[in-house]
């Protein structure tokens, strides 16, 4: 992370910032870069996700279709 990165604050509860402290100790990371840390972990996980729904008519159609 870059140390000149604008911060800002976000509200949690007391037990979640115990366990986000001590999550990144037990990473060797400060709270910023485990927070980055899950988030992008979320992100991948709704990709995941999105990547597991039926496909559309259109969609399989579209991959159905002879190119050339």
């Amino acid at each position: 992370m870059h140390s000149c990165m604008q911060r800002t604050s976000v509200g949690i509860d007391v037990a979640t910032h115990g366990e986000l402290k001590r999550l990144a100790s037990s990473l060797g990371a400060t709270v910023g870069e485990t927070v980055a840390l899950a988030v992008r972990r979320l992100r991948q996980e709704r990709i995941g996700e999105e990547l597991t729904t039926a496909l559309s008519s259109g969609e399989a159609g579209w991959l159905d279709a002879q190119l050339g």
